[in-house]
């Protein structure tokens, strides 16, 4: 294995190496060819920050490189502490000179990044006039020839627009110290100053501009002159996603045969203490009475048994299947390391870029996993009961962490991870049910290529999974 071969990453200023140090053994699965600014439009309590940080989050994760500039951040470190309303007056003469240096600012930066080593950049703001868009198309296409795709954000039901505004915007930097009803009045006044002047996003006027729409959270959505296959992902994802309030119940399997003799992947049963777990799990979701629950398996054994007697309708997915650790498979670290260690050294370098021969890599599992999230988006409450690296991966979504982090976050046997989706983020909860198990966490290692010593255990064997 050559470690200094390079691959080729295609941008729009020139051609990019980008070594195998870099990426580890296998290419990057997604790549943009040239870079996106993504500009949010609508009046304020939308849900426009909403979309920006959960696009944000889901690009990260396929592996695009993507960060948001929210315009009201610029504008707060510009100005001295929020006063009321009146500082979004559309005659407030002042105040619109600040806004607009912050716009610019925002957008400058915005593609600065962009041409360091970002690839979509999404612009937080309400850019409720056609000037203010004409001005971005000016600096982003004509000024930096990046591409620009405008999502607009429209909603006319009162109860949505009250229910973001008291979920999001009382805890805001704007109102600290003011009470909840104060807040409501100001935050109110302050969207009648931006409708004085807002216009829709216009399929004649705007005609040369790429956009969506999308109405009441999702009700319905037009879109228009999308380009390339960054802004169809992008369509495709937005009209997937929902507000609507659901848990979603992470769990491994039981603990398998394959766990107690220490080795990866294969289709092993269950273990006694296995089958322990699945009766507790089906009792403990039976106590929660969880409306409407979906159970989602991999086709692995070990995962369909684990469920056997949950009271819920039941599928079964082959993206849930345990990463593929090619000619690594129903093998131990130790045989790895002995049999391998190139191979075993190259993963510890970058493990979530790292590919087994003639298997897979952390990031193929994403691209794997991706029209799971997609449903999990689109669903009510589910249990997805699956395996160590896939459950990695789908936390990872949810929480918003970096392709560094991915591969070591902790996912113990015998344990529920629920998760709530909030405003901005997801709370999670860890829920150890009182059955024993094996601990098949292996931390990074402090040097690369050593079996190292594994987490604490529950008994006295170690088992691991990939």
């Amino acid at each position: 294995m050559d470690i200094n071969r390079e691959i080729m990453d295609f941008k729009s200023l020139g051609w990019k190496f980008l070594s195998k140090e870099t990426f580890g053994d296998g290419e990057r699965v997604n790549y943009v060819n040239k870079p996106h600014v993504i500009a949010m439009v609508g009046l304020p309590a939308r849900g426009k920050t909403y979309i920006s940080k959960k696009l944000a989050r889901y690009l990260n994760w396929i592996g695009i490189f993507t960060k948001v500039y929210n315009l009201g951040e610029y504008r707060r470190n510009a100005t001295s502490a929020y006063k009321s309303h009146e500082f979004f007056r559309p005659d407030n003469q002042a105040a619109m000179a600040i806004r607009t240096e912050c716009a610019l600012r925002a957008l400058e930066d915005a593609c600065k990044w962009l041409q360091e080593k970002g690839e979509v950049a999404v612009f937080d703001a309400t850019n409720s006039t056609a000037e203010r868009r004409k001005m971005i198309h000016e600096i982003v296409v004509n000024k930096w020839g990046y591409k620009l795709f405008f999502v607009e954000s429209i909603c006319d039901d009162p109860q949505i627009i009250e229910q973001n505004i008291m979920e999001v915007k009382v805890s805001s930097p704007d109102y600290t110290n003011m009470n909840t009803d104060a807040v409501l009045r100001d935050f109110l006044l302050r969207i009648e100053h931006y409708q004085e002047k807002y216009q829709l996003l216009d399929e004649i006027i705007e005609k040369e501009l790429s956009y969506m729409k999308i109405y009441n959270t999702g009700e319905k959505v037009v879109v228009h002159k999308h380009e390339g296959h960054i802004q169809s992902r992008i369509v495709y994802y937005l009209m997937n996603i929902h507000i609507t309030p659901r848990t979603i119940y992470l769990t491994r399997h039981g603990e398998s045969e394959h766990n107690l003799a220490g080795l990866i992947g294969g289709d092993s049963d269950l273990s006694h203490r296995g089958y322990s777990y699945a009766k507790s799990l089906a009792k403990f979701i039976d106590q929660q009475q969880i409306e409407g629950l979906r159970v989602w398996t991999s086709r692995l054994k070990r995962a369909i048994q684990t469920v056997a007697d949950v009271p819920a309708p039941q599928e079964r997915w082959k993206a849930l299947n345990e990463i593929d650790a090619g000619i690594c498979d129903e093998m131990s670290y130790d045989q790895i390391a002995d049999k391998f260690p190139q191979d075993f050294k190259s993963r510890d370098m970058n493990k979530f870029y790292y590919r087994y021969p003639r298997g897979e890599s952390y990031e193929d599992l994403v691209a794997r996993l991706e029209p799971v999230i997609m449903e999990l988006e689109r669903q009510g409450n589910v249990l997805v009961v699956s395996h160590q690296a896939v459950l990695r991966c789908l936390l990872a979504y949810f929480l918003d962490k970096p392709a560094e982090e991915l591969p070591y976050l902790e996912v113990p046997l015998h344990t529920i991870i629920k998760l709530t989706p909030v405003a901005y983020g997801c709370k999670v909860e860890h829920i150890p049910l009182s059955i024993e198990a094996v601990d098949t966490h292996r931390p990074k290692p402090e040097v690369p290529g050593t079996v190292g010593i594994l987490g604490a255990t529950n008994t006295i064997n170690n088992g691991i999974e990939s």
